[in-house]
């Protein structure tokens, strides 16, 4: 099945998640999944990471200052620490939801976590399509981004999914998001922020 996502000004919207929801039986659940969101270049990378729920996910640091990441959001609460380097801790997300995750040093910093309760799951890349492969059966296809208009979001759409491709295409009112996750032109970063060399 292909998606299509578009805003109303007819340009591609990348990063939106689309997922199938089996309707004629249980999704399988995630076993040992194991998923990783970066902090590089002060953003997290990728900026939407999606994962089956039951899925753990990393937090290595790549940068070499410390960052300090946290989620307030209903679906899963936690908080990494003043760290550097590749922290050993990985974080279980067990509810379905969307995590919103900031850094309480880099104030820009903006990620997400979408858990979603089936294995099939795609993102739209730069192109706004994204494909989705799964047993043929009945589905709702939901569709998430993280800059549409709650007012106009479209609700899930049931589709059926046999021996011919499936398409769909949906146009999304956007908005611009508060943070970017992108650090700001010719920032200085404090001295206490680095991370010590250990170059020879």
């Amino acid at each position: 099945m292909q998606v299509r996502v578009q805003d109303t000004h007819g340009a591609a919207v990348s990063d939106a998640v689309v997922s199938l929801q089996p309707l004629d039986r249980p999704a399988p659940p995630a076993h040992d999944a194991l998923a990783t969101m970066d902090q590089r270049n002060l953003s997290f990378v990728p900026q939407v990471l999606v994962v089956q729920t039951g899925s753990k996910v990393r937090f290595p640091n790549s940068d070499n200052v410390r960052h300090h990441v946290y989620s307030f959001s209903p679906a899963k609460r936690f908080e990494l620490k003043l760290y550097a380097g590749n922290h050993a801790s990985t974080v279980l997300f067990d509810r379905p939801g969307v995590d919103v995750l900031g850094c309480n040093i880099h104030d820009w910093m903006l990620g997400y976590v979408v858990v979603v309760d089936t294995p099939w799951f795609a993102k739209t890349g730069p192109d706004g399509t994204a494909t989705l492969e799964a047993p043929p059966g009945r589905y709702t296809l939901e569709l998430w981004d993280a800059r549409q208009d709650p007012a106009t979001a479209p609700a899930g759409e049931a589709v059926i999914l046999g021996g011919a491709p499936t398409q769909r295409q949906f146009t999304l009112t956007l908005h611009p998001p508060e943070l970017t996750n992108t650090a700001p032109p010719n920032l200085e970063i404090g001295l206490g922020d680095r991370v010590p060399s250990h170059a020879h």
